[in-house]
């Protein structure tokens, strides 16, 4: 003989609607700064990238401090 299996049904539970959670409502942001801090203005230069890195083929990470020490130098950077 085959037995089939039962299934007991499950009993709903009715939950209580009770307070609502309140949630405050939050502000939108303002403009934020540029991310560092730093706002470099190369308006009205005159130097071409010649001048700033040189002639010679040059890594990345000699670019950036070349490009840092003209900025420092020029006193383009603003915080």
């Amino acid at each position: 003989m085959t037995k089939k299996k039962t299934r007991k049904k499950q009993k709903s539970v009715k939950r209580s609607k009770g307070k609502k959670r309140t949630t405050l409502r939050r502000k939108k942001p303002t403009k934020k700064k540029p991310f560092g801090g730093y706002a470099i203005n190369f308006k009205n230069r005159n130097e071409t990238l010649e001048q700033v890195f040189g002639k010679t083929d040059i890594p990345p990470s000699q670019m950036t401090k070349k490009l840092w020490k003209f900025v420092k130098a020029k006193r383009l950077g603003h915080k």
